[in-house]
């Protein structure tokens, strides 16, 4: 296929041109709304056509499809031009700044018969799809309840509206919390029902929140705890797993790298589990070209991403009103 790149960014240069070239497609176009950037973008990623013009990439020749990295403000607008265009959208999380547009999003696609997907990429990571295959085999026996650590340290080079810009998007909220939201939906195969919540902001943030807290109530009842900041530099990461036979802990498994292990634990005694690492990102290319040649389905589609960004959203509610707040998924699932 041949691609454009709608936001010349940092996730799109290092990760998924990259991808994008090994599955044996071309990136022929990139949009950046800094025309200077954009062409210093092109020139050091070999790419043809640059612009600030989301329709001038769009009517570049040829083109089957656009990958958004943008700021989050940003996605809901340009993702409904692309598909206005005829074009199969892979977008980064969140969807968009609210549900009720992301769902508008998913359902424009639909109706236009093009593929839409969310680039969620944990879900693509061979410890996650271990994971999975465990939970569904009863390895640990019933599901009681699991814990999500995502507390990282966010580098200087990803700050700036992140940390400081609730208008484009910012916060650990829209950054992680849709994240975890979807791995959890992922492995469990469930739909949070409604979560509590609390946040804090005086470290990195500067009118967004840089940590949160939460605990989602799951329809099978099993409780999740999730702990998500930009301020904590050596808690590592993971995700666990509790049952009423065994327990599974994973480290170090909610990150880009295909690395991480995994232990199941039945009483004293801890047992590996192997798995063969694969780049995330490559495979997540792989199952979109898949999807639009009509074999099979995106590694997570466009209810995914509403999915998790209803999560994402109950969880702001509620940290902001203090509430139990149910989850709103606009309708959709």
């Amino acid at each position: 296929m041949k691609w454009g790149l709608i936001g010349a960014s940092a996730i799109a240069e290092g990760r998924m041109i990259g991808a994008l070239r090994g599955n044996g497609d071309e990136v022929v176009a990139v949009q950046s709304s800094g025309q200077t950037h954009a062409h210093r973008f092109a020139a050091e990623n070999d790419i043809a056509f640059a612009t600030t013009g989301i329709e001038d990439l769009l009517a570049q020749p040829g083109l089957d499809a656009v990958y958004i990295s943008s700021t989050n403000e940003k996605h809901f607008p340009q993702a409904m031009a692309a598909i206005a265009a005829g074009k199969h959208v892979l977008c980064e999380k969140p969807l968009a700044m609210t549900v009720a547009d992301a769902v508008t999003m998913v359902r424009a696609a639909e109706e236009a018969g093009i593929t839409f997907a969310t680039n969620h990429h944990l879900r693509n990571a061979a410890s996650h799809r271990a994971i999975r295959d465990l939970l569904k085999d009863g390895a640990i026996g019933e599901v009681l309840s699991a814990r999500v650590f995502h507390a990282v340290n966010l580098p200087q080079a990803l700050q700036g509206w992140r940390v400081d810009n609730a208008g484009a998007g910012g916060g650990v909220i829209l950054d992680i919390v849709v994240h975890d939201a979807d791995t959890v939906r992922f492995h469990l195969d469930e739909n949070p029902v409604d979560v509590v919540a609390m946040t804090t902001a005086h470290r990195m943030g500067q009118g967004v929140e840089d940590s949160v807290m939460s605990v989602w109530s799951m329809p099978s009842g099993v409780q999740v705890q999730a702990h998500e900041s930009f301020t904590h530099a050596h808690a590592g990461t993971g995700i666990e797993f509790h049952g009423t036979e065994g327990s599974i802990f994973a480290r170090d498994v909610m990150t880009q790298q295909p690395i991480g292990e995994i232990l199941i634990r039945r009483g004293l005694d801890y047992t590996p589990v192997s798995f063969e690492p694969e780049d995330l990102y490559a495979r997540s290319v792989r199952l979109f070209g898949q999807a639009v040649a009509g074999q099979g389905r995106p590694a997570a589609d466009g209810r995914d991403g509403v999915a998790s960004l209803a999560v994402a959203e109950a969880v702001a509610q509620a940290a902001r009103t203090g509430t139990r707040t149910a989850v709103n998924y606009g309708g959709l699932l």
